[in-house]
C-alpha cells in the first residue's frame, strides 16, 4: 500500500472511495461539501438525514454515488466535537475509515480531515498511522486465509501535500509496531529466546546498529544469578541481547531501552493453573517486542541520540533442574534474593538487565515489561502503569505518550512498602504481599540501578486485545513501541 500526499481540490479529486470527516453536531454541508454534495445530485445530505448521523467520534456512513462520478463511493465519518480534537482522534478516524474502505474493495482511497492544531506534518503523520495499523493483518499460522478480498493500493491524504517526511516517519514507526506485534502473537514454538536473538541481529545488519549477544557462559561470569535462576530450567539456551544504535553525530543523550523477554512462561514450580491464562503466556515478552519494535523504527529514523536496546530473554519452565521456592539467588550487583514465588520471574531477569544497563554510563532507562496482574487490577486492560521516582523522565514519557496516543498513569512508588518484599535469610524476597502488587514489584526493580533516572512500565493490560478496539484488532498491540520512539526523539 502506498501514501501519497496530495493537494488536489476535494471537489476534482477521482479514485473508488472519498472520505469526508465531520464534526458533532456539525453535519450540514457547507463550502467544497455542499458543492460536492450538489456534484452528487443531494444524496450526501440525504444520507445525513436517512441514518441520522450527528458525527459522533469515529462513527461512520457510506453510500455509492453512481458510476458515472469519479468518485464511486463516499464515506461520512465522525470527529467528535471540535474542542476535543487530537492526535489520536485522527489515527482512530483514519482506522475506521480505513476498515469501511477495505470492506467495500475500495482500491484507492481519497482522506480529508482537518489539520490538527495548524501542524500539517503531525496530522499526516497521525493519519497515516492509524490507516496502516488497522489494516495490518498476521494470516502467517493459517493454510487458508479468511481475508482473501483485494486491498487497498493507494491513500491519498487530501490537503496535506508537502509532508512525505510525516509519512515517512509513520511508516518506520509503523514497521517497529508491527514486528513487535508479530513477535507477541506468535506462539512459543515459533518465537523462542533464540528468535529473539536473530531479530536483534536481523535488525542490526538491515539498519546498522551494533549488537552482542551474551551466552550463559558469558552470563555466569558477569554473575547474572537472578536471570539464569529463572533460565536454569529451559531446554533452550537464555539470551542477553544488546544492541546498540549510535548516531554519526555526538550523541545529545544516552538512553537504554529494557524489555522483559520471556517468551513462554509456565510459572516454574509455581505453575499457572488452569484457568489461570497459560495458554496465552507467549505474550510474556511483550516488553522485548517493543525494545526490538523501537529498535527497528529507531535504527530507520536515525536521531542524534545514542539508544542501548537490551531483553535477558528466556523461559520459565519446569524441570529437573528447576529454580525451587524457597530457592536464594544472587544477581549481578551481589543483591541476594528469597525466591517465594517461582512465576514471580520477570522481575527476576529484568534485574540483572538493570544492573548491565546501570553501568553504560547513561542519562535515562526505561523498562517495560508484562509484570503484574495487579497492575491490570488496578488499571485496566488499556493503560499501562508508570513508576518511577525521578519527576522528569515521568514527565518526559507521560508527554511521548499523549502524542503516540497510548495510555499510561503514574502510580506511586510507596517506599513503606518495600517492608512485605523483606526475607528473614535474604537481602529481599522476589514477591510482597497481594495488596500493592504492581508497587512492590517496581520497588524490587528499584533496587537494581544505582544512580541513573530510571522508569518501570507494566504493560501487562494493553499488550493484547480480546476483541476489536480501535486500530488495533484482536491479538498483539505491539504497545510501547511509539511512545518509546517519541520519548527517544523528545
Amino acid at each position: 500500500m502506498t501514501i501519497r500526499l496530495s493537494d488536489t481540490p476535494l471537489l476534482e479529486w477521482a479514485g473508488n472511495t472519498l472520505a469526508v470527516g465531520l464534526f458533532e453536531d456539525a453535519v450540514e454541508l457547507t463550502g467544497d461539501l455542499a458543492a460536492l454534495d450538489q456534484k452528487f445530485a443531494g444524496i450526501l445530505k440525504e444520507l445525513i438525514a436517512e441514518e441520522e448521523f450527528t458525527a459522533k467520534a469515529n462513527s461512520t456512513i457510506f453510500t455509492r454515488v453512481g458510476a458515472v462520478n469519479q468518485v464511486k463511493k463516499v464515506i461520512l465519518v465522525g470527529l467528535g466535537k471540535p474542542e476535543a480534537l487530537k492526535l489520536e482522534t485522527l489515527r482512530r478516524v483514519a482506522a475506521a475509515v480505513a476498515k469501511v474502505a477495505k470492506k467495500q474493495k475500495t482500491k484507492t482511497l481519497g482522506i480529508s480531515l482537518p489539520v490538527w492544531n495548524n501542524d500539517p506534518a503531525a496530522t499526516a503523520q497521525a493519519i497515516a498511522e492509524g490507516a496502516q495499523l488497522a489494516l495490518y493483518q498476521d494470516n502467517r499460522f493459517k493454510s487458508e486465509p479468511e481475508d482473501k478480498g483485494p486491498q487497498i493500493e493507494t491513500i491519498d491524504l487530501l490537503g496535506l501535500s508537502g509532508q512525505e517526511a510525516a509519512v515517512t516517519r509513520a511508516n518506520q514507526i509503523v514497521s517497529g509496531v508491527n514486528l513487535a506485534r508479530q513477535l507477541v502473537a506468535a506462539p512459543a514454538n515459533a518465537v523462542t529466546p533464540i528468535t529473539l536473538a536473530e531479530t536483534a541481529q536481523a535488525i542490526a545488519t538491515e539498519h546498522g546498529l551494533q549488537v552482542e549477544i551474551l551466552e550463559r557462559e558469558d552470563c555466569e561470569k558477569l554473575g547474572m544469578g537472578a536471570f539464569l535462576g529463572v533460565a536454569q530450567a529451559s531446554d533452550l539456551p537464555p539470551k542477553f541481547i544488546h544492541l546498540t544504535y549510535k548516531p554519526e553525530t555526538t550523541a545529545k543523550r544516552k538512553l537504554a531501552i529494557i524489555g522483559k523477554g520471556l517468551t513462554f512462561d509456565s510459572g516454574g514450580l509455581n505453575i499457572k493453573g488452569a484457568g489461570s491464562g497459560i495458554e496465552t503466556m507467549k505474550i510474556d515478552m511483550g516488553g522485548a517486542a517493543a525494545t526490538l519494535g523501537a529498535a527497528k523504527a529507531i535504527g530507520q529514523i536515525k536521531p542524534d541520540v545514542e539508544v542501548h536496546f537490551i531483553s535477558a530473554a528466556t523461559e520459565n519452565m519446569i524441570s529437573g533442574h528447576a529454580m525451587h521456592p524457597g530457592d536464594i539467588l544472587t544477581a549481578s550487583n551481589g543483591k541476594t534474593i528469597e525466591v517465594n514465588n517461582t512465576d514471580a520471574e520477570g522481575r527476576l531477569t529484568l534485574a540483572d538487565a538493570l544492573v548491565y544497563a546501570d553501568k553504560l554510563g547513561l542519562d535515562a532507562i526505561v523498562d517495560l515489561a508484562t509484570l503484574t496482574g495487579a497492575c491490570v487490577v488496578a488499571l485496566g486492560n488499556d493503560i499501562a502503569g508508570l513508576f518511577t521516582p525521578d519527576d522528569a523522565v515521568a514527565s518526559q514519557l507521560e508527554k511521548a505518550a499523549e502524542t503516540a496516543g497510548e495510555k499510561i498513569w503514574r502510580l506511586p512508588m510507596e517506599d513503606k512498602y518495600f517492608e512485605g518484599l523483606k526475607s528473614g535469610i535474604a537481602d529481599m524476597k522476589n514477591t510482597g504481599p497481594r495488596p500493592g502488587g504492581s508497587i512492590t514489584a517496581a520497588l524490587f526493580l528499584k533496587q537494581f540501578v544505582k544512580e541513573t533516572p530510571w522508569a518501570h512500565l507494566d504493560i501487562a493490560g494493553p499488550v493484547w486485545e480480546d476483541k476489536e478496539n480501535g486500530y488495533n484488532g484482536p491479538g498483539a498491540t505491539g504497545f510501547g513501541v511509539r511512545t518509546l520512539v517519541n520519548w527517544v526523539l523528545s
